[in-house]
């Protein structure tokens, strides 16, 4: 078992390994040819050389690669497409101003993208980067994010500010749709 050092935060203690435990850390979970080969109960054990500057890993073992690419159902809007994606559309429109760096705001996008799913055909969703397009936040008086806003016939009509559950969302398009 590898030897820690605790330290506590406002929110919860967490633990770090100490610098010449990280040769107990690593073991058994790759195979000879250096791939991944997790069993239950394995721990870490990568061979250590020392340096100048500390510890380095020998050898390290290659790692898989994983990326996380969502398609998203609702369109990315830029400052080039919003006149005539949003301003100019005759189906009502649902604009969600959100920031990459956002954690909120991939709850958001999740029910925005189950919305334009369920309402395709009757609304457009799109979504807007905050951080690439500052602009027209500021022409619509966002200060934070996530933020969606509702459009009909080139106006807005609705919004619903911060993360909230699906239905305040639903209720929204509704009202929209009706008016």
């Amino acid at each position: 078992m590898a030897s820690s050092t605790s330290y506590s935060t406002a929110s919860a203690p967490f633990s770090l390994p100490r610098p010449h435990a990280l040769h107990d850390l690593t073991s058994s979970f790759f195979n000879s040819s250096r791939q991944l080969n997790p069993t239950p109960g394995s721990s870490f054990r990568f061979p250590l050389r020392r340096s100048q500057k500390g510890f380095k890993i020998q050898n390290p073992p290659l790692l898989p690669k994983i990326q996380c690419i969502r398609e998203t159902r609702a369109t990315p809007v830029t400052k080039d497409s919003w006149k005539s994606s949003i301003l100019n559309s005759e189906t009502p429109v649902l604009v969600e101003f959100y920031a990459s760096w956002c954690g909120p705001c991939r709850m958001v996008h999740r029910i925005i993208d189950e919305i334009a799913t369920e309402y395709a055909g009757k609304l457009k969703c799109f979504v807007l980067n905050t951080d690439n397009d500052l602009q027209i936040a500021e022409d619509y008086e966002i200060r934070a994010v996530p933020v969606v806003l509702l459009f009909k016939n080139g106006q807005k009509c609705d919004s619903v500010i911060g993360t909230m559950p699906k239905e305040f969302y639903e209720a929204a398009v509704e009202r929209v749709l009706k008016s």
